[in-house]
């Protein structure tokens, strides 16, 4: 039975994952916002640099607002290509490609934790 719960939790989750890209992708601030929990807490190395005093992290859905809308109009051209998603019953791990015009792509891994269907923590990492 155990099995089965992860196999559908699991799904779940990637389903979560799928809408972040779609959101991510179509630069849907709301669409993106909804996928997450209130207290939302992220991390980004892009962040840390964009903005030092942060040290990386942002907490609460209006700096997570604050910060998306500023790649989005930044970075008209932003885009995310899937390489690989794995989840379990609480985190999806996921690679993908960012790309933006006149820049080399960049390849990230992105871990979303997940609790009672939203997203309450996201960490970014760039290889």
């Amino acid at each position: 039975m155990q099995d089965f719960f992860t196999l559908i939790m699991s799904e779940k989750l990637q389903s979560i994952a799928f809408k972040w890209f779609d959101a991510f992708n179509s630069h849907n601030l709301d669409q993106l916002l909804s996928l997450y929990d209130d207290e939302a807490q992220h991390f980004s190395p892009k962040l840390k640099i964009r903005e030092p005093k942060t040290n990386g992290y942002i907490s609460g859905k209006l700096a997570l607002h604050d910060w998306w809308k500023d790649a989005f109009e930044r970075l008209p051209t932003l885009h995310y290509k899937v390489t690989s998603l794995t989840a379990n019953t609480d985190r999806v791990f996921m690679e993908y490609i960012r790309s933006v015009a006149g820049e080399e792509d960049l390849l990230v891994a992105e871990v979303l934790e997940i609790k009672a269907d939203k997203i309450i923590a996201s960490r970014v990492y760039h290889g």
